[in-house]
C-alpha cells in the first residue's frame, strides 16, 4: 500500500506540475514569433509587386512593421491579418492573391513578430488592429465602408473583433477557431481548459456582434484547428454569410484547394460591391 501511494503522489504532482507549466506558459502556447523565424527575409518584390514599407504607430508609440501593396485595379482594400506564427514574409502567397483579385492589401506584423517593436498580448493584439485600421482610414483616406477585413487562424479572432468595433465592408475568417477556451479544452481533456485559460480571444462571441457581410473558410482537413470550429463560427454569424469549404491541412489548405479558394474569395468580394 504504501508503494501505491508513492506511485499516487508521484503523478498527482506530475499532473499538478504539468497544470502548472500550462497556466504560466500560455504566451508561449499561442504565440510563435520566431517559427520557422522571425527574419523577414521575403518582400512583395519577390514576387513581381509593388510595395511601400509602412510603419504603425500602436498604443503606447509602439512601432510595426508592414507592407501597403497597391493594386491599380482599385477594386477595394484588404486589411490582413496574419496567424499566430511566422510573419509578413511569410504571407506572399496570398497578397499574390489578394492583388490579382484587384484588391490593395495592408499588412503588418503584430507587436514583437518580424521587425515590429514590443511583445504580443491580446489586448496588444486588438490595439495592433486598430493602429492598422487607423492608418488607412486616417493616412490612405480609405473609407471604413471599402476595407475588406481578412483574418487567418488566431488573425480570424482578432478580425472579428475589429470588425465588431469598425464596420468594414467585409469581413473573412479562415481557418479560425471559436474561443482560446474551446480550442484548449480540446488540446488538454485531462485539464479544466478553460477555467485555467488566461486568453479569450472568443471569435465566436465577436461574430455573433459583427454587422457586415461574412465569408468563413475552413479545410475539412485541418489537422490544428478542427473543421467543427469553422461550422461553428458560421452558425454564429448574422446573414448575409457564405462558407467556402477548402482542402488541404491548416497552412496550406488555400494553396492545397487552388482555383476553388480563390474563386470562392472573387465571389464573396463579387457580392459585397
Amino acid at each position: 500500500m504504501d508503494t501505491l501511494w508513492q506511485i499516487v503522489k508521484v503523478l498527482i504532482g506530475i499532473y499538478v506540475g504539468l497544470g502548472l507549466l500550462l497556466y504560466l506558459l500560455q504566451s508561449r502556447l499561442i504565440y510563435y514569433p520566431n517559427l520557422p523565424s522571425r527574419q523577414v527575409t521575403h518582400t512583395p518584390a519577390d514576387i513581381g509587386l509593388d510595395y511601400e514599407s509602412v510603419t504603425l504607430r500602436s498604443e503606447g508609440g509602439i512601432k510595426l512593421d508592414g507592407w501597403y501593396v497597391p493594386s491599380s485595379a482599385d477594386r477595394g482594400s484588404v486589411l490582413f491579418l496574419h496567424g499566430n506564427a511566422g510573419n509578413i514574409g511569410h504571407r506572399l502567397d496570398s497578397l499574390g492573391i489578394f492583388h490579382r483579385l484587384g484588391y490593395s492589401t495592408l499588412i503588418f506584423d503584430y507587436r514583437g513578430y518580424g521587425r515590429s517593436e514590443g511583445r504580443m498580448s491580446e489586448q496588444g493584439s486588438y490595439q495592433d488592429a486598430i493602429a492598422a485600421w487607423r492608418y488607412l482610414v486616417e493616412q490612405r483616406n480609405v473609407p471604413g465602408k471599402e476595407i475588406v477585413v481578412f483574418g487567418r487562424s488566431l488573425g480570424g479572432s482578432i478580425a472579428s473583433w475589429l470588425a465588431v468595433r469598425h464596420r468594414p465592408k467585409g469581413l473573412i475568417v479562415e481557418s479560425a477557431f471559436t474561443s482560446v477556451p474551446d480550442f484548449a479544452a480540446s488540446l488538454y481533456p485531462i485539464y479544466p481548459a478553460r477555467l485555467l485559460s488566461r486568453f479569450s480571444y472568443d471569435t465566436r462571441a465577436y461574430l455573433q456582434q459583427v454587422d457586415c457581410p461574412v465569408l468563413v473558410v475552413h479545410s475539412e482537413q485541418d489537422e490544428i484547428i478542427p473543421y467543427r470550429h469553422g461550422r461553428r463560427l458560421y452558425a454564429s454569424a448574422s446573414e448575409p454569410k457564405q462558407m467556402l469549404t477548402l482542402q488541404g491541412g491548416h497552412n496550406d489548405g488555400f494553396l492545397a484547394s487552388g482555383q476553388r479558394y480563390v474563386d470562392g474569395l472573387q465571389g464573396f468580394l463579387e457580392s459585397i460591391n
